[in-house]
C-alpha cells in the first residue's frame, strides 16, 4: 500500500501545482492591493479585510487538496451521477431558500457561511458528462447520444437562468470544446459561429434597414458579375430575408432583457456612450489597465485601485489591478501562467488510459479557458460584463473552491491513470 501511494505522489503533475500556487498567490497578493488604503493601512493577514479572509479560503482550499489526493480516483467516478443529481436539488432549491442581491437569487448557506451552487453545479456537470459519455457505444454523432449530452448540460443552465444569473449559465456552454473533441459534427460549430457572428452584427448595426442595404448591395454585386441564374438570386433572397428577419429577433430578444443587461450590451459596441453611468466600469477598467505601461506604477501605487474608480475590482475586475500596478510585463507573466496550464492540462488529457478521466479533463479545459478569457475580455471591453470571475484570482470562497476541486480531481485521474482501465478510444 505505500508503495502504491509513493508511485501515485511521483505520477503526480507538479508542474500544475506549482502553476495553481502561484496564480492563487499572485491573486491574493492583488486582492490585498485592491483593499489597499494608503491612508490607514492593514495587514494583509487582517481577518476584516478582503485578503485576510481570502487567506482562511486559501487554507481550506489546500485542505480539499489533500482530502482529493488521498481518496481512491474511483469514488469520484462511482459517484458522479450522485453529485450531479444532488447540485441539481440544490438549484431547484436555491430560489426559495436563497438569498437575494441586487434581484438575484445566488447563494444558500449559514450565517456568514455562504456558497453559490451555480459554481459548484459545474464540476457536478463535467462528472456526469464524463461518466455518461464513457461508455464504449456512445457516440457524439448519434442523435440520440447527444440528445442525452445535451440533455444533462442544458438542465443546470435552465436553473441558474432562474436565479437569474446569465454568465454562470454561458459557462456551461465552454463544454462544447469538449463535444468537438469527443466527435461532435464540425458542421454544427460552423453554423453556430454563423448565428454568432450574425448576433453581433446584428447588434451592432444600429438601424436594420443598413443589413437590408447591405444585403441588396451584395445581390447587385453578384447579378454584374454575371451570377444571372435565378436559382441563385432566389437562394441569396432568401438567405437576406432570413438574416433580416433574425436580425429583427435578436433586437427583440434584447429589449426583453433586464435594463443592466441591456446596457452591458449597448456598453460592448458603443463604450463612450455613457461613461459616467452604463459604461462607468469598463471605462475605468481600461483606464486602469492601460495606465500601467510597461512595468505597472509598483505594488499598492496604483491610483484607480487606491481611489475606488473600478468598482468590484478585487472579483470580477482583479486583472486592471495587475495591469495598473505591474502593467504589460506583469499581465503578460500571468496570462503566460494560464496559458502553460491550460496546454499542459491539454497534455494531460490526451495521455489518459480511459475516456472517464479525458472526458473529464476536457471539461476542465473548457471551464477554465472561458473563464479566462472572458474575464480578461470583459475587464478590457472586448466582451460585456457578465460577473464571470478570473481562476484562482477573484476574491471569492465559492469560486476558488469550485475551481480547486475542479482541478484536482482530473490531477488525482492523472496520478491514478496507471491504475485505470483501458477504455479510451
Amino acid at each position: 500500500m505505500r508503495g502504491s501511494t509513493d508511485v501515485q505522489i511521483s505520477r503526480v503533475d507538479w508542474l500544475v501545482v506549482v502553476i495553481y500556487f502561484a496564480l492563487v498567490f499572485i491573486g491574493w497578493f492583488n486582492i490585498y492591493a485592491a483593499v489597499y488604503d494608503s491612508q490607514a493601512p492593514q495587514s494583509m493577514f487582517d481577518m476584516s479585510i478582503n485578503s485576510g479572509q481570502q487567506l482562511v479560503r486559501i487554507g481550506i482550499s489546500v485542505v480539499l487538496i489533500i482530502l482529493i489526493m488521498v481518496a481512491d480516483y474511483r469514488f469520484f467516478e462511482n459517484l458522479s451521477l450522485y453529485i450531479y443529481m444532488l447540485f441539481i436539488l440544490i438549484l431547484i432549491a436555491t430560489p426559495f431558500i436563497g438569498k437575494e442581491v441586487n434581484g438575484q437569487v445566488l447563494s444558500i448557506g449559514i450565517g456568514s457561511l455562504r456558497i453559490q451552487p451555480g459554481e459548484f453545479a459545474k464540476l457536478a456537470t463535467a462528472l456526469a458528462l464524463a461518466k455518461v459519455m464513457e461508455r464504449p457505444t456512445f457516440d457524439m454523432t448519434k442523435t440520440n447520444d447527444q440528445l442525452k449530452a445535451f440533455g444533462i448540460l442544458f438542465l443546470p443552465v435552465a436553473l441558474i437562468l432562474l436565479q437569474p444569473d446569465t454568465g454562470t449559465a454561458m459557462v456551461y456552454f465552454s463544454m462544447f470544446l469538449m463535444f468537438y473533441r469527443e466527435g461532435f459534427p464540425q458542421k454544427y460549430y460552423i453554423l453556430g459561429i454563423g448565428f454568432i457572428a450574425l448576433s453581433l452584427l446584428s447588434l451592432g448595426i444600429e438601424n436594420n434597414l443598413y443589413l437590408a442595404i447591405g444585403i441588396i448591395a451584395i445581390m447587385v454585386i453578384l447579378i454584374l458579375m454575371g451570377k444571372k441564374t435565378w436559382q441563385r438570386i432566389v437562394a441569396f433572397s432568401l438567405i437576406g430575408l432570413g438574416m433580416i428577419a433574425y436580425s429583427y429577433s435578436i433586437d427583440f430578444v434584447v429589449s426583453k432583457l433586464p435594463e443592466h443587461q441591456q446596457n452591458r450590451i449597448m456598453v460592448l459596441f458603443n463604450p463612450n456612450i455613457d461613461p459616467l453611468g452604463v459604461g462607468w466600469n469598463v471605462t475605468q477598467s481600461k483606464i486602469a489597465i492601460g495606465s500601467g505601461g510597461l512595468m505597472g506604477k509598483g505594488y499598492l501605487e496604483g491610483t484607480q485601485t487606491k481611489f475606488d474608480f473600478v468598482p468590484e475590482q478585487h472579483t470580477d475586475f482583479i486583472f486592471c489591478t495587475l495591469g495598473e500596478e505591474f502593467g504589460w510585463t506583469g499581465s503578460l507573466v500571468v496570462i503566460g501562467l494560464f496559458v502553460t496550464l491550460l496546454i499542459r492540462l491539454v497534455i494531460m488529457a490526451e495521455r489518459q488510459k480511459n475516456r472517464f478521466s479525458r472526458i473529464y479533463g476536457y471539461c476542465v479545459i473548457s471551464i477554465l479557458l472561458f473563464h479566462f478569457m472572458i474575464n480578461i475580455a470583459m475587464t478590457i471591453g472586448l466582451f460585456p460584463v457578465v460577473g464571470i470571475p478570473l481562476p484562482f484570482f477573484s476574491y471569492g470562497g465559492s469560486s476558488l473552491w469550485a475551481f480547486t476541486i475542479l482541478l484536482f480531481i482530473f490531477v488525482k485521474l492523472d496520478s491514478s491513470r496507471s491504475q485505470q482501465l483501458g477504455r479510451i478510444s
